[in-house]
């Protein structure tokens, strides 16, 4: 059988879709992000990168560079395998200390990224409890549904940030479940928030656990970097709160922070956990040491918020359509999977700018956009050279303006 035949043809479909895949190959300047360089078919060229979610530039933070060159020459390169088998590095230790206190929690477990976090978290609970129901908001990330599928478990699907919908779907839960809202702060692709207070609200009500995904929000809300759930007061009364290190923090890695008794738990059963090789060492510390930075630092939020708002008012000056939000994700609508692409690309090779387009499967079809996320190092003139840009390519396209 020929089998890249069949590779092929699924491939081409893609491709003729609009929605094939293609990564710029970029390299990051140290110290001038979101400065880059576009390795392409011309040559070597200067691009603006405008969709990191390194949204606060802490992965060319001089704390941050320097925690991990120091962790690098004291300890090596690598963690030597799980922590199973090679131990736990010192590192390890002291990061997860660090987070726990972040959240208000007792415990927190370090994981290779967000992704396997979730996965590996939500199958665990999902499986090993007793009775298990978990209540998934619609639009939850990839890594939560993947996890909900591992665990087997019975589960319910809730409508997008819709309490009602959710009272509904627990009261439909059979007596003795054990139930397990699972949700999002911040949601990565429309930039909306959860009503955190009123689904605690309902699992208080009903007894539920709460699960949320903080990976857009950490170190972006609340007063020191602790995500929505900080900036709302309710730490407390959340179960679970999922979190990365590798987009505001800017480094690489994955956690989970709880009560000491439901770490362990994940700790002792995961699979997900106990057979991955640990974070190295150096990046465990270089998130310390963001992590540290942050709780501190008030000037990065404080920009960021400024660049957002200074970009919105523009694309609305011009008539751009963008969804609106109250988080630091810029959506800019173009609704067609070919233009979309089109435009990201023109954008890269005519003017330097660089912004992936966002097609389905990850969105809706219909619904395609290019996704901003303006950040502490995006200057006024950034914004403008990028406004400029698009005002062109949106005359150019025959795409729809937005009404004020």
């Amino acid at each position: 059988m020929d089998f890249d035949a069949l590779f092929n043809a699924q491939l081409d479909t893609l491709r003729q879709e609009g929605n094939y895949r293609i990564f710029a190959d970029l390299e990051r300047e140290r110290g001038n992000f979101p400065r880059a360089l576009n390795h392409g078919g011309s040559g070597v060229r200067d691009v603006t990168v405008w969709c990191s979610n390194d949204y606060l530039c802490m992965g060319q933070h001089p704390k941050v560079l320097q925690a991990m060159h120091e962790a690098l020459d004291k300890s090596g390169a690598g963690a030597g395998g799980t922590r199973n088998i090679s131990g736990t590095n010192h590192h390890h230790v002291l990061l997860e200390r660090e987070l726990a206190e972040l959240h208000g929690k007792e415990a927190a477990l370090l994981f290779t990224s967000g992704y396997v976090s979730n996965w590996a978290t939500l199958g665990t609970l999902g499986a090993r409890l007793p009775n298990a129901v978990i209540l998934s908001d619609a639009l939850n990330h990839s890594s939560m549904i993947e996890g909900i599928r591992h665990a087997r478990c019975d589960k319910k699907i809730w409508k997008h940030n819709d309490v009602e919908d959710l009272r509904r779907k627990l009261q439909e839960c059979p007596a003795g479940s054990t139930r397990i809202i699972a949700f999002e702060s911040v949601y990565s692709m429309d930039g909306d928030i959860a009503p955190i207070r009123e689904i605690c609200d309902l699992a208080d009500e009903f007894g539920a656990m709460t699960y949320v995904d903080e990976v857009h929000a950490v170190g972006m809300y609340g007063p020191r970097g602790g995500g929505v759930a900080e900036r709302e007061g309710l730490m407390d009364r959340i179960t679970l709160i999922e979190g990365t290190l590798g987009k505001a923090f800017g480094v690489m890695g994955g956690y989970i922070t709880g009560s000491a008794a439901l770490v362990d738990f994940v700790r002792s059963f995961s699979s997900g956990f106990i057979f991955t090789t640990a974070l190295p060492p150096a990046l465990a510390a270089g998130a310390l040491a963001s992590i540290r930075h942050l709780k501190e630092s008030r000037w990065e939020r404080a920009r960021q918020k400024q660049q957002v708002a200074k970009l919105r008012a523009r694309l609305d000056a011009i008539g751009i359509p963008h969804l609106p939000n109250p988080s630091h994700i810029v959506p800019v609508m173009v609704k067609d999977p070919v233009k979309c692409k089109m435009i990201s690309d023109v954008l890269l090779d005519d003017h330097g700018v660089y912004v992936q387009p966002i097609n389905y499967p990850t969105v809706p079809k219909g619904t395609e956009r290019l996704r901003f996320t303006p950040g502490p190092g995006h200057s006024d003139e950034d914004i403008d050279h990028l406004v400029g840009a698009l005002h062109a390519l949106w005359k150019h396209c025959a795409l729809a303006r937005a009404v004020a």
